[in-house]
Order: C-alpha cells, then sequence, then structure tokens
C-alpha cells in the first residue's frame, strides 16, 4: 500500500502525475465535485446565515467510499485540485466527507503538470484556502436562491417549465437588445468611391474619395466632372510606424481566437485545453492574468533566439486590466517553448499551436513598417483621392503570429509603388458603388464573451456554461437563416463613358450567430420589467466584485448573501402578487374574412397565431414556423399559417397534404413524413411537385440490398453518404462508389463497422466497475459485481451511455432499505 494518496479531479490527470511521482505515491481522481447542494430542494437555511446543506450524489457514494478507505490506509493525503476557487471548493469537500485527519493531510496546487511543478507543490504544500471555499460558496448560494426563487415566479407568470439565472439572464438580455436594434436598425445608403491609377512607371495604384456621396445624382456628377480630367500626386508622407504583439492568453482571449482562427465554439475550446493541461502539455486554461513567469519569459527569449535571432526576441511584462484577476497566476502558455508541435487528436494540436505561437508572440520584438498616405488632386474638381499603404521593414513577433478581428468590414492596407510629390498619375478607372449602412453585429459565442468580460460579468471559468446553458434552455440559438439578396448600382468612369451595372449582395444573414428565440425575448422583458436589479449590467458586475472581496478574506460571505436576499426576497414576493402575466402579445391587424383580430404570443405549446380575442368561443389557433418569431411576424405571414394543413388529394390510395412542423415545412403522404427542401414555401407546393417529392423518398427509402435478412438503406447526412442496417449508420468512405455500391462492399461496410463496436473501449465505465461483453455476433453483457445484464440482439451495448448502463443496473438490483444521503454543512472560517 502507497504512503501517500494523491486526490484530484480527473483520471487524465492523475495518469500525468502519477508519471512524475514514486511508488510511494498513489494517485486517485473524484471526478469533479463529490458533493453538492441538493438537487430536489434548495438546500440553502436562508434564516440561519445561509448555510448550504451539501448531499453526495448518489453515483458518487461508491467512489467516496473507496477514497475513505484508501485515505485511513495512507500515512498522508495529499489533496491536488485545482488552483481556483472551484477547485479550493473540491478539496474542502473531500476534506469534509473522507474525515480526513488535518494533521494527515496536505493542500497542494500547480498551474502546470509538469515534473518541477508537481515537486515544487508537494515540497510547498498549505492548508485549505477557506476564502477561496467561501468565494465559491457564495457563487453557488446566490446563484441557488436566485434559480429557485425566480423559476417559480416564470412558471406561474409566463411559461411552465422555465428557469432563470443570475448571469445567465443577463448574458440573454444582451442578445434580444442587440437583436432589437438590428430589427429596428433603417439602412441608409451612400455612394462610395474607389479610384485606380498607373504612376509613370506604370505600376498601380489603388485610391478612394474620403467621402461618400448621399445620393445617385450627386455620384454621378462627380464622374461628370473627372471625365478628361488629369491627375498628380499633389502630397506624399512618408513616416514610421510600429505594432506591437497581443499578450498572452487568458481563458476569454483564447476563447475569441480559437472562434476567430479555429472555428471552435467556446465549450469545445475548453474541453480541448482541459485535455491539453491535464496532459501536461498547457498551464492552467481558466485564468484572467496576462502574467508571464519569469522562467517562461526565459525559456520564450531562448527559444526565440535559438529559432528567429536575438533581434527577434524582446522580453515583455503584461499587466491585467481584469478586475479581480490573480497576477499571481500564469497566462495560458505551453510548459515547454521548446516543444513547437504535438501529434495527437487534430483539435488540440490545433489548439497548441495557436497557445505556442501567441506566447512566443508575445516575448518577440515589435514589426517596424512604413506607413505612406498620398494625396492625388483631379485638375477639374476641388475634391482629393487618398492612398494608403504601408511596407514593413522588420518583421518582428508577424514572423510568428498576429492578432484576429471581429471586424468584418475591416481593410487591411497593402503595398504603394515608389511615388513622388508632382508625379503625373494615368487614371484606369473611377466607380462609385452603392453601399447601405450596417446594424451592429449580432454576437458570435466569442464576441459574447469578450462583452461580458468587459462588463465584469462573469469569471473565467463560468463563459462556457453561461453560453451552453441559455442555449441548452432554449433562451438563445445558433442562427441559420442565409439572408436576403438586395440590389445595389455601380456608375464606372471609364474611357471617359460613364457605365452603369445592377449588382447584388447578401444581407441579414445570422448563420452561426446568437439569435434570442421567441420565449428568451418574452423572459428576458417580464424580468427586466419586474426584477431590474437582477438583469442589470452594473450590479451584476458588482456582485463580482463581491466575490472577489470574499476570496481575499476582505468580505464576510454570509454577510453579502444577506444584503443581498434582504432586497432580492421582497422583490419576488411583490411580483408574485402584482405582475400581470406575460405572453409578448403584439395585435397584428384585422382578419379580412371575418373582421376578428389577428394576434400573435407565446401560448402553452410554443409561439403562435390567434385569430379573435379571448372571449370569442371560435377563435382560431396555429403555430409559427420555426423560422418565425412574434416579434417582426407580418399579418400576412400570420394569416397564411390559418390556410394549412393545406391537403392536395391522394396519390396511390393514400391522403397528401402539406403542413408546418415543429422541424419545418413538409409533405405528409399517409404517415411518412417528406421534409421540404430549404426555401421552398408550403402554400406553393402543387401536387405534382408533391408526388415528385414522395417518389424521391419512395426510391431513397428503398433498399439497396439485404444484410443477413436485415434490409440495407442509403443516404446522406451531415457528415456525408451513409447506408443503415439494423438502425445501425455507417458512414460510407471515399473509397467506395456510392452509387453502385455491391453486395460485397455493403457486407465489408457492415462488418468493419461491427468490429470497430466491439473494439470500441468506455474507458469511464470501467472506473464505475462496469464490464460489458460483446459476442460478434450474439447478445451483449453489461456486468458489475455479482450482476449480470443480458441485453436483447438488436441493442449496441457501445451505444448506451454511462447513465443508461447505471440505470439498467439500478433496476437489476435487489432493493436494499433507503438509507440518508451524506451530508455535511459549511464551516464558517
Amino acid at each position: 500500500m502507497a504512503k501517500n494518496l494523491v486526490i484530484v479531479e480527473s483520471p487524465a490527470k492523475a495518469k500525468t502525475i502519477e508519471k512524475f511521482l514514486g511508488n510511494d505515491f498513489q494517485v486517485e481522481s473524484s471526478y469533479g465535485h463529490i458533493a453538492d447542494l441538493p438537487s430536489k430542494e434548495i438546500g440553502v437555511d436562508v434564516d440561519n446565515g445561509f448555510k448550504p446543506t451539501y448531499e453526495v450524489s448518489p453515483d458518487k457514494k461508491a467512489l467516496v467510499k473507496k477514497l475513505k478507505d484508501l485515505s485511513k490506509k495512507a500515512e498522508m493525503v495529499w489533496l491536488a485540485s485545482d488552483e481556483d476557487r472551484e477547485g479550493e471548493a473540491i478539496s474542502w469537500h473531500l476534506a469534509e466527507e473522507l474525515k480526513l485527519d488535518k494533521d494527515k493531510t496536505k493542500r497542494i496546487v500547480f498551474h502546470e503538470i509538469t515534473k518541477t511543478a508537481i515537486q515544487k507543490a508537494i515540497e510547498n504544500p498549505r492548508g485549505i484556502n477557506y476564502d477561496l471555499v467561501n468565494a465559491q460558496q457564495a457563487r453557488r448560494v446566490l446563484d441557488r436562491l436566485v434559480g429557485y426563487e425566480l423559476s417559480p415566479v416564470l412558471w406561474r407568470k409566463v411559461k411552465g417549465g422555465l428557469s432563470a439565472g443570475r448571469v445567465q439572464s443577463v448574458a440573454v438580455r444582451l442578445i434580444v437588445e442587440r437583436e432589437r436594434d438590428i430589427q429596428q436598425f433603417k439602412p441608409v445608403a451612400s455612394y462610395s468611391v474607389n479610384a485606380e491609377f498607373t504612376n509613370e512607371a506604370g505600376k498601380t495604384v489603388k485610391a478612394k474619395l474620403p467621402k461618400n456621396f448621399v445620393t445617385r445624382q450627386e455620384a454621378e456628377q462627380f464622374l461628370q466632372q473627372n471625365i478628361g480630367a488629369s491627375y498628380k500626386v499633389a502630397d506624399l508622407e512618408t513616416k514610421p510606424a510600429k505594432k506591437s504583439p497581443a499578450p498572452p492568453f487568458t481563458t476569454s482571449t483564447l476563447q475569441q481566437e480559437a472562434a476567430r482562427k479555429l472555428y471552435l465554439p467556446v465549450g469545445i475550446t475548453m474541453q480541448v485545453a482541459q485535455k491539453l493541461y491535464e496532459a501536461g502539455l498547457i498551464t492552467y486554461m481558466r485564468t484572467d492574468s496576462v502574467n508571464l513567469s519569469q522562467e517562461a519569459m526565459t525559456a520564450a527569449a531562448a527559444e526565440i533566439i535559438a529559432s528567429y535571432g536575438k533581434e527577434f526576441s524582446r522580453p515583455r511584462n503584461f499587466t491585467t486590466k481584469s478586475k479581480g484577476a490573480q497576477e499571481a497566476h500564469e497566462a495560458i502558455r505551453p510548459t515547454d517553448m521548446s516543444r513547437h508541435t504535438i501529434t495527437g487528436e487534430r483539435d488540440q494540436a490545433r489548439l497548441y499551436d495557436l497557445i505556442w505561437k501567441r506566447t512566443l508572440a508575445s516575448q518577440m520584438s515589435d514589426a517596424e513598417l512604413e506607413r505612406t498616405n498620398v494625396n492625388i488632386e483631379a485638375s477639374n474638381h476641388k475634391e482629393h483621392f487618398v492612398a494608403s499603404g504601408e511596407v514593413l521593414l522588420f518583421e518582428g513577433f508577424l514572423k510568428v503570429y498576429l492578432e484576429g478581428s471581429d471586424d468584418e468590414d475591416e481593410e487591411q492596407e497593402g503595398m504603394l509603388p515608389a511615388l513622388k510629390v508632382g508625379e503625373s498619375l494615368q487614371n484606369m478607372s473611377i466607380v462609385a458603388t452603392e453601399r447601405y449602412s450596417r446594424p451592429a453585429s449580432r454576437y458570435t459565442e466569442a464576441s459574447l464573451v469578450k462583452k461580458l468580460e468587459e462588463l465584469g460579468i462573469g469569471r473565467p471559468s463560468t463563459y462556457a456554461p453561461t453560453i451552453s446553458t441559455i442555449i441548452g434552455r432554449n433562451y438563445v440559438e445558433k442562427g441559420n437563416l442565409d439572408g436576403q439578396e438586395r440590389k445595389y448600382t455601380q456608375l464606372t468612369l471609364q474611357s471617359g463613358k460613364i457605365a452603369e451595372k445592377t449588382l447584388t449582395e447578401n444581407t441579414g444573414s445570422d448563420k452561426g450567430k446568437l439569435v434570442p428565440t421567441d420565449i428568451g425575448t418574452i423572459v428576458t422583458d417580464f424580468l427586466v420589467k419586474n426584477f431590474k436589479s437582477i438583469l442589470d449590467y452594473n450590479f451584476t458586475a458588482k456582485v463580482e466584485q463581491d466575490f472577489d472581496e470574499i476570496a481575499e478574506g476582505n468580505r464576510n460571505w454570509a454577510k453579502m448573501m444577506q444584503e443581498f436576499y434582504d432586497k432580492f426576497h421582497p422583490n419576488v414576493k411583490e411580483v408574485e402578487q402584482t405582475a400581470e402575466r406575460e405572453s409578448g402579445e403584439r395585435i397584428l391587424g384585422q382578419d379580412p374574412k371575418s373582421g376578428k383580430p389577428v394576434s400573435v404570443r407565446l401560448g402553452k405549446f410554443g409561439p403562435m397565431a390567434q385569430i379573435g380575442d379571448a372571449d370569442d368561443d371560435n377563435k382560431q389557433f396555429a403555430s409559427l414556423r420555426p423560422d418565425q418569431n412574434i416579434g417582426n411576424i407580418s399579418l400576412e405571414e400570420a394569416l397564411n399559417l390559418f390556410l394549412l394543413p393545406k391537403n392536395l388529394g391522394t396519390y396511390k390510395g393514400e391522403e397528401v397534404e402539406v403542413n408546418n412542423g415543429r422541424f419545418g415545412p413538409y409533405v405528409r403522404f399517409g404517415k411518412t413524413f417528406i421534409s421540404l427542401p430549404k426555401g421552398e414555401e408550403p402554400l406553393d407546393v402543387t401536387m405534382v411537385r408533391a408526388q415528385e417529392l414522395i417518389d424521391e423518398k419512395v426510391q431513397a427509402d428503398a433498399p439497396i440490398a439485404t444484410y443477413q435478412g436485415m434490409p440495407v438503406q442509403k443516404g446522406t447526412g451531415r457528415f456525408g453518404p451513409f447506408i443503415k442496417w439494423n438502425n445501425i449508420f455507417i458512414n460510407v468512405s471515399k473509397k467506395y462508389n456510392f452509387n453502385s455500391l455491391s453486395e460485397a462492399d455493403v457486407a465489408e461496410l457492415i462488418e468493419d463497422k461491427l468490429q470497430k463496436n466491439i473494439d470500441k473501449v468506455i474507458h469511464d465505465w470501467k472506473e464505475e466497475g462496469i464490464v460489458v461483453e460483446k459476442g460478434r455476433w450474439g447478445k451483449s453483457q453489461i456486468i458489475k459485481g455479482k450482476i449480470k445484464i443480458e441485453l436483447s440482439k438488436d441493442v449496441d451495448a457501445t451505444q448506451l451511455t454511462l447513465e443508461q448502463v447505471k440505470e439498467l443496473i439500478e433496476k437489476k438490483a435487489p432493493a436494499k432499505p433507503a438509507k440518508k444521503g451524506t451530508k455535511t454543512t459549511a464551516k464558517k472560517k
């Protein structure tokens, strides 16, 4: 038995740390928090200092028993959870639940998983930091109170099943307000003018007029003035300039840059970064510090000098602007600067490359530029054209990395040829292009993180879960609209003649952007109206500052909770009694047939249109389509909803109708549902078109072969072509001709898939003591101790989740007398 027991949060972290410690150390994982507030009750005693009650979750009880047994046998227990507030709380819960002896327990922290860092941590243990624990408790308790008290109000006043959260609701408010700004924005057209010249050496010079014309008439008049004009360089200014590198990554800047350059969602970025950290490749990935240790700066300088030369090295100290940042922590950086790349999983390799380049660039010299601004005058008018360009004299950090931008319209300056004052220029063309002003862009995941950080809302650990929560609750969704085509005019002066062209551009696309749903908008409006402080940006930021003060030991967390609750709770009670029900109702106008009012609102099953008022016994209802919302649907669009379902007749003895459904418009053929192709309106579908879609569907669903007496179908999905057999979907690689798969091809594909399923290793199940045995053609067995569960032949065990497997085991297990859950209560410092 090892003398020392080390407990960390994850198996991957445990595996890495084990490599650095000797045989006297046994490393085990707690799999995150072992205890939390109860799931079915509030778990906070508001009348007794807001004392929380913690429970060990049922799926962690076996693990806790195992850790308790190991800790009793060990001479020393080392609590090695992460160095942030969540990590400190995990260590505290472990100490409480395992009933650890303080004299035999040590807390160690490290911001990177390397041999040096682990040994240094072992040499410098400390006790549990109760200030950090209390800061985590304050956040957890406050968020529990907000959720538990606000959610029932939403059930009664808006719609059942809703929930509210302190940070999440504010994030939704940002998205709702941005959407309203976009909907209310009125685009204004103007004409921008660009010109192209050649100098005496025949080199191209691109320039633009530094003003726009409001009307087409003004733009055309200006082009007329340029007919027959001569041009020359009136003024030329050249001056040196510098570009400095961006600081190393914090959590939020890593999320933003990974979105811009690698197109990774915020949540995925954090998952990948966690794996890199646990593998010992990067420092801790939840930080708001841009600080680098002296050792890291020295290592970066050595790498820069070795790879690029001494002139490229310039060690820098960056200062964190974020409130509450902990400078003792480091920015996100590689643990070994000499490791330029890593092998393995693609996203991990790409993210590591990004982190390495950003860190190295932050310690490199400025890029040196020469910027040139040229004024070009015409003989026929007083307006000047302006040309700008830059020449890179010394690459500096640009040799490695340049930070991305969220500005979709940002123009990059190019190079200019050598020019001199008084030099004549030959005009090749002048183009006046009609352009429309644009509203602010919808938030992406990355730009929302940036905004939350700017406002001081949330902390590094909260950004990703906040976004996943508001999407999961259906308050916000990722847009999928392609936008609309808009025409614009372009006037070109060339060879003394003005030509006109009509061009098109796409406008209003929200693909991949965060768009509020109707329910998100209605809930936000209700909360803003009735709970101004909770939804106030400054209040939410102030709460974060309070948590920081608690973490620093400068504030009593229970007192902070009391001050909050004394204002919050009476507000909740007042709203319960006095607030009106919120449905987001909009009156659109009158139905021309019946003269009854037409409105839209949130109904029990989602957004809906209604003909008739509340007292009308014959009122009609229709659900809005997924691409419609209460905020901007028109009267005509609402009335069209009542024309569906539309019966088209019968085909091959089956009724055919077209309708709108939860997943969009479709044709129903008997009991078969066929989605309409994108862009097709259900009201435009004729019987002929419906028959085409039906025939295509029948042909697509027809078996292409049989295997073991079961049909094989083929289709194309989001990941490409596939075949389906026995409810198993099998991707078809390019090595096969998908249009003419032979029976041998089909058999090979199925055999390969089955073998992969058999070979698939489910690591987490082993930690739970669960074994899955699967014969190639036989039935699967799930085994845990003396419990054996044989699955039916059509169930693929490798497709089951761990939760599903546990549920099967629980049902099979013999009944036991109920035991009360282990509980602990927080100790005050």
